[in-house]
């Protein structure tokens, strides 16, 4: 079967999708399929380093797909073609659509879940549109500033999908106030939004890295395998803006209680 990968302008270089992250399973039920971060405008090509922050969430959400009776739970990484977004390009968007793709030419009709980081939480969100995603996660999304001379960042893609956002309120890297407008618009058009704020960590959300990876593997089994969400995930849902766009994440989350 032919693959009709994007190539980019450096060449031969294109997006792929690569092996499934942890153990295989036998019957695939759900996708959940990592963007890694990226930057604005650049010609270089995929950032190691953001790919293995990726594979760092990439592989407790393999487990927590075994542990919470979700097998058919499979975790990929993309490989971009290049770490840069590129201005109308949205060269990341594009290669994440490709990938939703080929997602679906090697399982079928699967529930796909994006989850990105930074420059891939903006694709995860631009992506959404794909008929087979159902939920997105966007942990620090790297958002445009408002710009009177430009289109808004589109939300109408979000309907009818689980959209769950993740911020640090001390992002130093990308703005938390312009992903809470966004999640404001987003929510108009699609009530099952919801925005966590992580209270001082910054844009790795390093601090809370425990809290935000129980809070992602949450929001992952609910959307795709119809898990009940927690009473957090839950309450940011049905609360209306700004309390389930403004929602703090409790230090501790997912942890079991000490009897």
């Amino acid at each position: 079967m032919a693959h009709h990968a994007l190539v980019g302008t450096a060449g031969a270089r294109a997006p792929r999708l690569g092996r499934p992250v942890g153990s295989a399973v036998t019957a695939v039920g759900g996708v959940v399929l990592l963007l890694p971060d990226g930057e604005p405008e650049s010609g270089r090509g995929p950032s190691p380093l953001a790919h293995a922050a990726a594979l760092a969430l990439a592989r407790p959400l393999a487990r927590a797909g075994r542990a919470g009776r979700a097998e058919g739970l499979v975790a990929h990484v993309l490989r971009y073609r290049g770490r840069g977004w590129n201005g109308t390009d949205a060269r990341l968007a594009a290669d994440a659509r490709w990938a939703v793709s080929e997602v679906v030419r090697r399982y079928g009709d699967v529930p796909v879940c994006l989850a990105g980081r930074g420059m891939g939480g903006r694709a995860a969100l631009r992506a959404a549109g794909h008929t087979a995603v159902n939920a997105v996660l966007a942990l620090a999304p790297w958002l445009p500033e408002d710009d009177v001379a430009a289109a808004p960042e589109p939300v109408k893609q979000l309907a009818g999908r689980h959209v769950l956002i993740a911020h640090g309120t001390n992002d130093a890297r990308t703005d938390p106030e312009l992903s809470y407008r966004l999640a404001e618009r987003a929510k108009k058009a699609n009530r099952d939004t919801c925005r966590f704020e992580v209270h001082s960590d910054g844009h790795t959300l390093r601090e809370h890295h425990a809290e935000v990876t129980a809070l992602a593997a949450d929001f992952v089994l609910g959307a795709l395998f119809g898990h009940p969400f927690s009473r957090p995930v839950a309450d940011a849902f049905a609360a209306p803006p700004p309390l389930g766009l403004r929602m703090p994440l409790a230090s501790g989350f997912g942890r079991a209680p000490r009897r």
